[in-house]
């Protein structure tokens, strides 16, 4: 029988998507009007399902892609033609909330906003978040290990995690879904499915780890003219607010900019004096009282000289206006002809140098229109949109090169977040060992030694 014949009769053909039917998909939810290139597409509705599409396409050597929420930023859901794709979308179920174990178990569909709102219900925080939450499934969190607004605080996506499921290549599934933070049983297997980007094993279930709802929410706006006061009032905030402190994000000028006056219908909360701009968040127990300790710090940071200006959120409005500011990337990526973006990961103390010198050779570039920069200064992490006239593959590597070959002298990373995908493939080495880098070959050859799970992602097979 052909591949299509034994998926069709192994699962339903209502769930086994062909011809038309296909081609009204997309591989990325920036490019919906980019037909998507497969053979098929899988919509399993449990894991077993997904264990028999794999085990069926694994007896074909068929290839298979994996899509969730398609917000990847490296490429990792683009197809060819030849694969099959496995979309998720349908194991979307909360199986439970445990409240007192504090744990959320979904399956890999669940949509990241769809978790936090049922913490939420019942006082719980399950404290991942960023922009694309409303798309973003956990599956594909989990599949690149998903930083965001509160990685300082909590910690990465892999933080987070007490179980996890996930099928390998030949339909095999490795089940460990445990609800205890303490589980030193020899090899923690979850952690090699998460961060793999789906080229060991597909994720379909997860325990999520919870903590208690905050009572209160606090944020500032914060201006400086010198990026060593912004080291310093990190130092200054985390010891005064004493581990309340949860998010500290940075912004530099032309960026705040774009992202507070026309076309942005967002109103900028500072002037437009300063050279950089932070947004901080605190998270504690007691609304008026955390109020009045971030505003006795605030006032106090002024009177050293430590920051130029300061404005206070009063009200939940206003966490809401100053947290859309930060979070609706869209509003630069709509100001750039073709936006190309990084999210790369240095030491702290110095990446004010190496921001000013990656935009001092972008200037010289005619094809680079605009370059906006903002990031996660607390963990190192700072991302680029940069507009160009074009998007020819000469100017993608001549960028490329003057944003990633900095990195490897100062022990940075040319993904901080977003995974490596196809689009990073050729810049590994400069954050990773070939020792290292054979070693996930080897780990890759294992699982996978047909080379079905994502070819051609992360690694040069």
């Amino acid at each position: 029988m052909s591949l299509l014949s034994d998926l069709q009769e192994q699962l339903g053909k209502e769930k086994i998507l062909t011809g038309d039917l296909v081609k009204e998909r997309y591989h990325h939810i920036w490019q919906m009007d980019e037909p998507l290139n497969a053979k098929a597409v899988v919509l399993p509705t449990t894991t077993q399902e997904v264990a028999d599409a794999l085990r069926i396409c694994h007896a074909h050597q068929q290839a298979v892609v994996v899509h969730g929420g398609l917000t990847n930023l490296v490429g990792s859901t683009e197809t060819h033609g030849n694969e099959v794709v496995i979309a998720m979308e349908r194991l979307n179920k909360i199986e439970e909330l445990d409240e007192r174990s504090r744990t959320i178990t979904v399956q890999a569909g669940v949509i990241l906003e769809n978790i936090q709102e049922a913490s939420q219900a019942v006082d719980l925080l399950f404290p991942l978040n960023f922009g694309a939450k409303g798309s973003a499934q956990i599956g594909g969190i989990l599949s690149t290990n998903a930083g965001g607004l509160r990685v300082f605080r909590y910690g990465m996506t892999r933080n987070l995690v007490l179980g996890l499921e996930a099928v390998l290549a030949d339909g095999t599934v490795i089940s460990s879904m445990k609800k205890i933070i303490k589980d030193n049983s020899a090899y923690d297997l979850k952690q090699l499915f998460i961060g793999s980007e789906g080229t060991l094993g597909v994720i379909t279930k997860a325990v999520l780890k919870l903590v208690e709802a905050p009572k209160s929410r606090n944020s500032a706006f914060v201006g400086f003219n010198d990026y060593h006061k912004v080291i310093d009032f990190l130092k200054y905030m985390d010891s005064g607010l004493a581990g309340t402190l949860s998010a500290y994000e940075l912004i530099w000028k032309n960026t705040y900019q774009a992202m507070t006056s026309p076309p942005a219908i967002m109103k900028p909360p500072l002037p437009y004096d300063y050279k950089y701009y932070v947004l901080l968040e605190s998270l504690g127990s007691h609304q008026e009282n955390d109020r009045l300790i971030l505003q006795d710090l605030l006032e106090k940071a002024l009177a050293r000289n430590l920051i130029e200006d300061a404005t206070l959120a009063h009200t939940e409005a206003d966490l809401n206006w100053f947290w859309t500011i930060r979070e609706d990337v869209h509003v630069l990526t709509s100001q750039c002809n073709n936006d190309h973006h990084f999210d790369v990961s240095l030491p702290i103390p110095l990446i004010d140098d190496f921001v000013k010198k990656v935009l001092e050779q972008l200037a010289a570039i005619p094809e680079v229109e605009l370059c906006f920069t903002f990031g996660h200064v607390a963990d190192g992490n700072i991302h680029f949109i940069i507009g160009k006239s074009n998007n020819s593959p000469a100017l993608k590597k001549q960028i490329d090169e003057i944003v990633y070959a900095p990195l490897q002298a100062i022990g940075g990373s040319v993904s901080a977040e977003h995974g490596i995908g196809v689009h990073k493939k050729p810049y590994l080495h400069l954050c990773r060992s070939a020792a290292e880098i054979q070693l996930m070959k080897t780990l890759k050859l294992a699982l996978d030694p047909l080379n079905l799970l994502n070819p051609g992602k992360v690694l040069d097979m």
